[in-house]
C-alpha cells in the first residue's frame, strides 16, 4: 500500500468514527509511524509503506478512532517550541497554557525562584526554567505518576528542577519570586460535558474544581502569601469565565496591580498581582 491510500484509510477511518480533526490526525501519526514530514505526503505520496509501518498504523488509527487522545498515542505533545512526554496522569499541554508562560517570561529576571503548583507534566516550569537564566525551580504535585512524567521531562530537556510530590504548598519551603499555577477549574457538574477525550482520558484529579470552580484559587491565593517574597509575583490559569472571580479573590487577599490577561482567542486567560 502506498503512503497516500494508507493515509486517506485512516482519514477515512476517522472521520466514520467523529473525530473532528480527522485529516490532521490521520498525518500526524503516519508522520510518527514512518518517521516523515507533512511533504512527504505531498511529494512521495507513491511510495510503499512497510508492512509493519501498516500494522503499526492501523492500530494507533483504530485507539484514536475510539477517541484516545492523539497525544497519548505518540507519548508527546510540543509546548513553547520544546517536546514533552505525556501520559493519562497529566493533563495535554495545551496552547491556551503558553500564555501564562509568556506573561511570567515578561517579568521573570535572571536567579529568580519559580514555584509551580499543580505542575503535572512539568511543562510550565520548565518551559520557564528553559527560556530564563540561573532560576531555581520547584514543582508541587499530589500525583507522584505525574511527576515521574515531569522528572522525565527535565532530564530529556535538560533541565535541573526539584518535583514535589504534595497537595499544593504542604512539602513546600521557602519564600519564591513567582508562583505560578494551572490548577483544576471545571465546576464538577461541567466536567460530565467535557469532550470524551479529555473526560475518559485525563486525570479527574487535574480537571475538578469542584463545585464552583474556584476551590484551588481560594487556597492558592489564601496561602501564598506565606511563600512569596515581598514584589512577588503570583500567576494563575483560569477558565473564560473566571476572570472576574479571581480577580476579585486576589483582590480581597491583599494583592496589588491585579491584572487579567486575555488568550489569543480574546477570551481571559490569565490573572496575576504582586504581593506586598
Amino acid at each position: 500500500m502506498t503512503y497516500a491510500e494508507i493515509y486517506r484509510s485512516g482519514r477515512e477511518a476517522l472521520e466514520a468514527a467523529g473525530i473532528g480533526e480527522a485529516e490532521l490526525d490521520a498525518r500526524l501519526l503516519l508522520e510518527t509511524v514512518c518517521h516523515t514530514t507533512r511533504n512527504d505526503l505531498l511529494v512521495h505520496g507513491d511510495r510503499e509503506v512497510t508492512e509493519e509501518q501498516e500494522k503499526q498504523y492501523r492500530g494507533w488509527i483504530a485507539r484514536r478512532a475510539s477517541h484516545v487522545p492523539l497525544q497519548h498515542i505518540t507519548g508527546v505533545q510540543e509546548f513553547m517550541g520544546l517536546e514533552f512526554l505525556v501520559d493519562e496522569n497529566v493533563l495535554i499541554p495545551r496552547q491556551d497554557t503558553e500564555i501564562l508562560v509568556e506573561e511570567v517570561l515578561r517579568e521573570l529576571t535572571d536567579g529568580s525562584r519559580i514555584l509551580d503548583l499543580c505542575t503535572g507534566s512539568g511543562c510550565i516550569l520548565l518551559s520557564l526554567l528553559h527560556y530564563s537564566n540561573d532560576c531555581v525551580g520547584v514543582g508541587s504535585d499530589i500525583s507522584e505518576e505525574a511527576l515521574c512524567v515531569a522528572r522525565k521531562n527535565a532530564e530529556r530537556l535538560g533541565i535541573r528542577a526539584d518535583f514535589l510530590c504534595g497537595d499544593l504548598f504542604e512539602r513546600v519551603g521557602g519564600r519564591y519570586d513567582f508562583i505560578v499555577s494551572n490548577p483544576p477549574y471545571i465546576a464538577s457538574g461541567e466536567i460530565r460535558k467535557l469532550m470524551e477525550e479529555v473526560r475518559l482520558h485525563e486525570p479527574l484529579s487535574a480537571l475538578d474544581g469542584h463545585e464552583d470552580g474556584l476551590f484551588f484559587y481560594r487556597r492558592i491565593i489564601g496561602e501564598c502569601p506565606d511563600y512569596l517574597v515581598r514584589g512577588g509575583s503570583l500567576y494563575l490559569e483560569i477558565g473564560w469565565d473566571q476572570g472576574g472571580a479571581v480577580k476579585a479573590l486576589m483582590e480581597e487577599a491583599g494583592f496589588h496591580e491585579v491584572r487579567v490577561t486575555k488568550d489569543y482567542a480574546g477570551l481571559d486567560r490569565v490573572v496575576s498581582g504582586v504581593w506586598f
